[in-house]
């Protein structure tokens, strides 16, 4: 790597070198609004195996964070029922930057600013590998699936829409 090419360093990246998790860096030009479609596009990789991290909230505006795969949405009526509440809905950018740490587009589930309750997609655990936001926009780190089970213990949950 050049040095213009190394990989940033992040709380996410200083999270996964603290917990010994292995990772790969993969960093790409960040197109706004591009989302995970532009990611897996020039990174050649399956959208299905790009994982973002949303910063959603209960209707008492307890934050919470779900990985779901590249290619699907969140049902959040589903999520609330697994949850137990009446409602979830998405953060505002200002919240979610204020819970993580993150800006939306560089949101990552490793080393927020807060702890926060983590779920994951059950049908990610079904990957070899995923590629995941390392903490910056324009930045996704591979890891596999069951190191984030193994390290942050999000809860399994059921609740993608295609």
């Amino acid at each position: 790597m050049k040095n213009d090419d190394r990989p940033p360093e992040t709380p996410a990246t200083q999270f996964l070198h603290k917990h010994g998790i292995a990772h790969s860096n993969h960093l790409y030009p960040y197109e706004e609004h591009g989302g995970t479609k532009v990611s897996s596009r020039t990174l050649n990789v399956a959208e299905h195996s790009v994982v973002k991290t949303l910063v959603m909230e209960d209707e008492n505006k307890k934050p919470l964070l779900v990985l779901m795969h590249g290619d699907h949405k969140v049902s959040t009526k589903e999520l609330a029922r697994q949850f137990g509440v009446k409602k979830i809905a998405p953060c505002t950018a200002d919240d979610a930057r204020r819970h993580t740490g993150y800006m939306v587009g560089g949101c990552s589930p490793f080393g927020t600013k807060k702890q926060l309750p983590l779920c994951m997609e059950k049908t990610i655990l079904d990957l070899p590998l995923i590629y995941i936001n390392g903490g910056q926009r324009g930045y996704l780190v591979g890891v596999h699936p069951h190191d984030i089970l193994r390290v942050l213990q999000p809860k399994i949950v059921e609740c993608r829409l295609a």
